[in-house]
């Protein structure tokens, strides 16, 4: 399906989430570079090569979770979707939140999607599965 390996931001604080979401990509054999970042200020620093001798390959897709140590989720949707350069990088909020509060912001915020992480395995599997066919597989992404 994929003719190029797509990139990937994950944007999570937990190891555990983190390790859960490769081992999902394994066992869905997603054709894709991960680079998995712990808080705000890192995905910002990735995403303008702050810092680094070359400039990372642009992500394709963001997956970010909310509660982020030092500039948490909230602040980084706002300041992705205020920068002209970033704003087209499709966001989806993957998050343990289910507070109707947070769904609402998130789309004020211009989030693409907000989807609850199941706790289960075999349902954050399948959860990881659905995000790849639908945002690597039917969706026309921006491209850098």
């Amino acid at each position: 399906m994929d003719i190029r390996a797509n990139n990937i931001l994950l944007v999570e604080d937990n190891p555990a989430d983190s390790w859960l979401f490769r081992e999902a990509m394994k066992l869905n054999a997603w054709n894709i570079n991960l680079h998995v970042v712990t808080d705000g200020v890192q995905a910002m620093d990735y995403l303008r090569g702050a810092g680094l001798q070359a400039p990372p390959a642009r992500p394709d897709l963001i997956l970010l979770d909310l509660n982020l140590p030092r500039k948490d989720g909230r602040q980084l949707l706002a300041e992705i979707k205020a920068d002209s350069d970033l704003r087209r990088i499709p966001v989806i909020i993957l998050t343990t939140s289910s507070d109707s509060r947070d769904v609402r912001m998130a789309y004020d915020l211009s989030a693409n999607c907000f989807i609850r992480k199941p706790v289960e395995l075999d349902q954050f599997c399948a959860m990881v599965e659905r995000i790849r066919q639908f945002w690597l597989g039917t969706v026309q992404l921006p491209g850098n």
